[in-house]
């Protein structure tokens, strides 16, 4: 376990988007060093300020640029999921990262970085936020609020990074139960991203809706089965209470991405409630006809469902 280091601490981000920019903008405000990790040939078009647009304030601060990620005390991994294994070439130097933590959507891609950075550096963490890069370095925070979670493994290395991020306005547990951490969003997140991209609707317009609302429902269930079959320990009852406290104008990630002829993260985001609801002989039908639905939308290859 990486031992605690004074403040300031050093941070890199891979991914610099929504996510990535909101995370590095705000630990620069609060006076941490921050590396933005691009494309070598974007180095010299990228601006050296983060531009912040949120309700925890409006602010420019500057970060470094850099093609590969330096010696940082935190590794932020902030990239789509397909796009891990070519991000992932710029981590020359693995064991100058005191931690990673991967804020990617899905369950698989912790384990596919313990098997190659080892599990003691590999902090798993989930971040709920819309949030996005409407322009390199100018990131808008859209919803009013940022949800971090995070293991409790990483406690000593961040736990005062967390406590500062909280006073600005982040709502931040540490959790000691691996798969209800990182199952906690997905159960949240998929019948989500699922349910407004195949009706491409706000989730004000999906809850006031009866047949949309009852496939969301559905596949908040279907979701939750699999979740607790996998060893995590998730109320359906508290998921569907959280999704009707969630801001009306919401629409989710994965349907932007849609919108603007983008692949969506079908895998990363349904594909372990498919293989789980296989492993453990749980019928998804929801889910299945969500999945279908988008895939048609997005015009996707080869079918999650085959």
């Amino acid at each position: 376990m990486p031992e605690p280091v004074s403040e300031p601490m050093r941070h890199a981000i891979l991914g610099a988007g929504g996510v990535g920019g909101l995370i590095g903008a705000c630990l620069a405000h609060l006076g941490d060093s921050v590396t933005l990790v691009v494309r070598r040939e974007a180095l010299d078009q990228y601006p050296r300020q983060l531009h912040l647009e949120s309700a925890f304030g409006n602010f420019d601060v500057n970060v470094a640029l850099a093609a590969e990620v330096p010696a940082v005390d935190v590794l932020w991994i902030t990239v789509k999921a397909m796009q891990l294994e070519p991000a992932l070439t710029a981590l020359k130097n693995p064991d100058a990262v005191r931690a990673i933590v991967p804020l990617l959507n899905g369950i698989d891609h912790v384990a596919r970085l313990r098997a190659r950075y080892g599990s003691g550096r590999v902090i798993p963490a989930t971040i709920a936020v819309e949030t996005e890069r409407v322009s390199p370095g100018h990131i808008v925070h859209r919803s009013p609020f940022a949800r971090l979670n995070v293991s409790s493994a990483g406690r000593s290395l961040l736990g005062a990074m967390i406590d500062r991020l909280q006073r600005i306005g982040f709502a931040c547990r540490f959790i000691d139960d691996e798969p209800t951490l990182m199952w906690s969003k997905l159960v949240f997140l998929a019948p989500f991203a699922l349910t407004t991209t195949a009706a491409d609707k706000t989730v004000g317009e999906i809850v006031s809706d009866p047949p949309w609302w009852h496939q969301m429902e559905t596949c908040f269930r279907e979701a939750c089965a699999v979740a607790n079959a996998e060893s995590a320990r998730i109320d359906p009852e508290t998921v569907l209470a959280a999704m009707k406290g969630v801001p009306a104008n919401m629409r989710s990630s994965m349907q932007k991405d849609v919108a603007q002829h983008k692949t969506p993260e079908l895998d990363a985001i349904a594909g372990p409630i498919l293989r789980g609801a296989r492993r453990h002989g749980i019928e998804v039908p929801a889910t299945k006809k969500l999945v279908a639905a988008v895939e048609k939308i997005a015009g996707s290859g080869e079918s999650l469902l085959a």
